[in-house]
């Protein structure tokens, strides 16, 4: 374990600019993004922050962005550009030599900033008075038991089992020993603030579901749609980004990646996995293109826009709808090649 406190904690009026990338986001970057917040600004508002409403005098500025010239100019940069390296704030794991634990599991960037920033965080986390040794433990037991099963799971290792909601719920309760610490009144008062809180997080997560269950209904047409038109039916072209193993599964489609926007210019190539929900793929992109980004990877699959391909090799990416098509042709060519006649 190691930590990298702010240049000047006493400082509180120095600004700190942490970037983790747009688009799509997982509990990884979410994560860092909470430890960063109680490292170094805990006073500040989490949710407004993210939403641009910064509160006056909050040190922490936040922004999600893939502008090279924005990664270039912050102070800390998480789950995006290719580098890792504490010294200079720089907290990727999605390079090819990618960053592990002693124990040779992968980290993500939570768990990267979790081993830079985690006591500083816990610190402004536990308001009870604790020693540096209880403060140490605590920091463990949380990188085993919560941090540990985010790096393994962004990875590809391990999936992380489900909480329920009534665990949610459970955990928005105050500690046992409330009363004992902060008197009854002030338990009194954590209790009612504790069930506002999981009431507005049952609330949102039902409105949630219901709309991506309609969501769902709209996918499942299209998805058909989009199969019935495929050439070729291992290939499922997307004009839309939408959840598809679903419908894959379910109908029992022989698809094996599916081609969709990933943004303005970005096509993505995803495998699907042989289980609904698990890892690993059907067919795995090809172990010449593994971890390979830019003219590397335009070079090798001889697609003159590939952008990138995971090390994992379950998803790679070109700049156009046509290129990632190309990709995923290429992709099962080589696969069949490598095969054994008969």
């Amino acid at each position: 374990m190691s930590e990298r406190l702010p240049p000047d904690p006493g400082e509180r009026a120095v600004p700190v600019r942490a970037l983790t990338h747009s688009g799509n986001f997982h509990l990884d970057e979410t994560m860092g993004y909470v430890i960063l917040h109680y490292a170094f600004a805990p006073e500040g508002d989490l949710r407004g922050r993210v939403l641009g409403e910064k509160s006056p005098g909050d040190r922490l500025e936040f922004v999600r962005t893939r502008s090279p010239e924005r990664i270039q100019e912050a102070d800390i940069v998480f789950d995006v550009g290719g580098v890792y390296d504490p010294a200079r704030g720089r907290f990727d794991h999605h390079m090819k030599d990618k960053p592990l634990r002693d124990d040779g599991s992968p980290y993500s960037a939570a768990g990267l900033l979790w081993k830079e920033y985690g006591l500083a965080a816990l610190r402004n986390l536990v308001t009870t008075s604790l020693d540096e040794e209880a403060l140490a433990t605590l920091w463990q037991s949380l990188d085993k038991s919560l941090i540990l099963p985010i790096d393994l799971d962004d990875n590809g290792v391990a999936k992380m089992g489900r909480l329920s909601l009534a665990d949610i719920v459970s955990a928005c309760g105050p500690a046992w020993d409330t009363a004992e610490v902060y008197g009854i009144g002030e338990a009194r008062k954590r209790e009612s603030l504790g069930f506002a809180n999981a009431a507005t997080t049952v609330a949102g997560h039902l409105v949630n579901v219901v709309d991506r269950m309609r969501a769902g209904l709209k996918a499942t047409s299209r998805i058909l749609a989009a199969y019935e038109a495929a050439e070729d039916k291992r290939i499922l072209v997307m004009d839309t980004g939408m959840p598809t193993e679903k419908v894959i599964f379910e109908r029992d489609l022989p698809v094996v990646y599916v081609v969709s926007p990933a943004g303005p210019d970005r096509w993505n190539v995803k495998a699907i996995p042989p289980v609904r929900g698990d890892f690993g793929q059907r067919v795995s992109l090809p172990e010449a293109w593994r971890g390979l980004d830019g003219q590397a990877l335009a070079e090798v699959s001889g697609v003159p826009d590939a952008v990138f391909a995971h090390p994992a090799r379950f998803i790679c990416g070109a700049a156009s709808r046509e290129g990632a098509v190309r990709m995923a042709c290429l992709a099962l060519e080589i696969d069949a090649a490598l095969k054994p006649a008969g």
